[in-house]
């Protein structure tokens, strides 16, 4: 199960980041004066989001070798 968790969670990882990415893209086309403060908090929510999804996936993996 720890391991269904791990992919669960990174695949989520990559959806939230692809959804960010889209986002700050069309706000940058909307408004190109503000490109470098969107980039900078993209950059920014990106790492969280990937920082998150490694977590879970360590977890999951510490879950699945614990038989948990």
């Amino acid at each position: 199960m720890g391991a269904i968790g791990a992919g669960l969670a990174v695949i989520g990882a990559g959806i939230g980041i692809g959804l960010a990415g889209k986002g700050a893209t069309e706000g940058i086309a909307r408004q190109p004066e503000a490109a470098a403060k969107i980039q900078t908090a993209m950059i920014i929510a990106a790492a969280l989001v990937e920082g998150v999804a490694l977590f879970a996936a360590v977890i999951g993996f510490i879950a699945t070798n614990a038989g948990i």
